[in-house]
C-alpha cells in the first residue's frame, strides 16, 4: 500500500495498530491514550490526521504503532548503571559484548570488516586528492541516500512508499555497497527494533550503554538471535530471488566496487571511495540508533525513547526526525514540520512527480 504523506483529493488510509497518542504538551503529558487491549486495527483517512503544523492552536492526534511500546511482560528491578552524558537516558543493563562471551565466526568476520574500513581510513590524509574526495561523496549519497534511508529503511523496511521493481531492485543494490549487511538481515532486525523498541529485547538500546545501541551490538549475533529469533519477519523479501542472491553472495559486491575503484584512481580511491566514505555512513547510520534515542526532543507520546535530532537529520538525509518516524511508522516522510529538513523525502516526492513513485 503506498503511504507517502501528501494531500491528495483522494483519501488514501493508512492501517496502523491501535494506539491514539497525542502530541506532548507543554506540561508533557499525553492528550490521548487509548489501551490497545481489545481493540483491533483501526483504518484512517490521511486528510483527517494533518502531518504539517503551522499554527500554536494544535488538535491533532497520530495513531501509531503500538507494538513498538507494548509490554509484553513485567519489568524485573534492574540495577542503574547512571545516565549517558548530557541525557536523561539511565542504562539500566549492561551487556558483556567484547570480553567474557564466545564469540562466533560471523561476530569476528563483522568486527574485522568494521576494523579494516577504519584503519583504512587512517591513511586519508596521505592519501587526499578532489577527484577521490568526490568520488567519496558521490558513494555516500548513493549509497546512504538511496541505498540505506530510502531503500533499506522507508521502502524494504516499512514499505512506505511503491518503486517499479527495476529501480527497487537498483536502489538496494546501492545499499549493499554500504557494506552494512544484506537488505534481509538488515530490514529483520530494524523491524524487531520497531516491535521490541527500547525494551529487553529490542536488538540494539541505549538502555544497554550508548556504544551498545551505537555498534557493539552488531558484534554480538547470538544476541540478537536470543531476543528476537531468526528473520520471521522478512517474508516478503524472502519470497524474492533477488534479495536471496544478494543474501548469498553479499560480501562480492563490495569487493567487486574496490576493484572497480582501484582501477580508476589507484589507491586514493580505495581509501576514500570505501575506507572513508564506509565509515562516515556507518557511524551516520548508527547514529540514528543510539544519538536519537539519547539526544533530542520527543515531540510525540511513542511509549520509547526515540528522539527528534537536528544534526543527525543533517548528516542522515532525514533520518534524524527520529521521534516523527516512531510515531508515524509507515509514513515516508519524516521531517514534518517545515524547516525539518528531510533529504530522503524530497528524493521520494521527486520519484512521484515523474510517476516512478506511489
Amino acid at each position: 500500500m503506498a503511504l507517502i504523506t501528501t494531500s491528495s483529493t483522494k483519501p488514501k488510509f493508512f492501517i496502523f495498530s491501535p494506539l491514539c497518542l497525542g502530541k506532548k504538551s507543554q506540561n508533557n503529558t499525553k492528550a490521548l491514550n487509548f489501551s490497545h487491549s481489545n481493540l483491533k486495527s483501526k483504518k484512517i483517512y490521511t486528510s483527517s490526521v494533518p502531518c504539517v503544523h503551522s499554527s500554536n492552536k494544535r488538535k491533532l492526534f497520530a495513531i501509531v504503532n503500538a507494538a513498538s511500546v507494548e509490554a509484553t511482560e513485567p519489568e524485573s528491578e534492574v540495577r542503574s548503571w547512571g545516565r549517558i552524558l548530557l541525557s536523561d537516558v539511565v542504562v539500566k543493563r549492561k551487556r558483556r559484548v567484547f570480553f567474557g562471551r564466545n564469540w562466533n565466526s560471523l561476530d569476528i568476520s563483522t568486527a574485522g570488516v568494521v576494523l579494516a574500513m577504519h584503519l583504512l581510513s587512517v591513511f586519508a590524509p596521505f592519501h587526499f586528492t578532489w577527484s577521490a574526495f568526490w568520488v567519496a561523496f558521490g558513494l555516500y549519497v548513493i549509497t546512504g541516500l538511496l541505498g540505506i534511508t530510502l531503500s533499506f529503511h522507508r521502502n524494504l523496511s516499512h514499505r512506505s512508499f511503491k518503486l517499479p521493481k527495476w529501480l527497487e531492485y537498483l536502489f538496494a543494490y546501492c545499499g549493499v555497497q554500504a557494506l552494512q549487511g544484506n537488505p534481509i538481515d538488515w530490514v529483520s532486525t530494524h523491524r524487531y527494533h520497531h516491535q521490541f523498541c527500547d525494551s529487553e529485547r529490542d536488538p540494539h538500546s541505549p538502555l544497554e550503554g550508548f556504544w551498545f545501541s551505537h555498534m557493539s551490538w552488531l558484534f554480538d549475533t547470538n544476541s540478537v538471535m536470543e531476543r528476537c529469533g531468526g528473520p520471521s519477519n522478512v517474508g516478503d523479501l524472502e519470497k524474492q530471488p533477488f534479495y536471496r542472491f544478494l543474501r548469498s553472495s553479499y560480501i562480492f559486491h563490495p569487493i567487486a566496487l574496490g576493484v572497480l575503484l582501484y582501477a580508476l584512481g589507484g589507491f586514493p580511491f580505495i581509501v576514500w571511495g570505501m575506507g572513508v566514505r564506509i565509515v562516515w555512513v556507518y557511524h551516520i547510520t548508527w547514529f540514528v540508533n543510539s544519538a536519537c534515542h539519547v539526544w533530542g526532543k520527543q515531540a510525540w507520546n511513542t511509549g520509547d525513547l526515540s528522539r527528534n535530532n537536528w544534526w543527525v537529520a543533517l548528516l542522515a538525509f532525514g533520518e534524524g526526525w527520529h521521534n516523527n518516524h516512531h510515531a508515524f511508522e509507515f509514513s515516508a516522510r519524516h521531517g514534518l514540520e517545515w524547516w525539518e529538513v528531510d533529504m530522503t523525502w524530497y528524493v521520494v516526492r521527486f520519484l512521484q512527480a515523474i510517476g516512478l513513485a506511489d
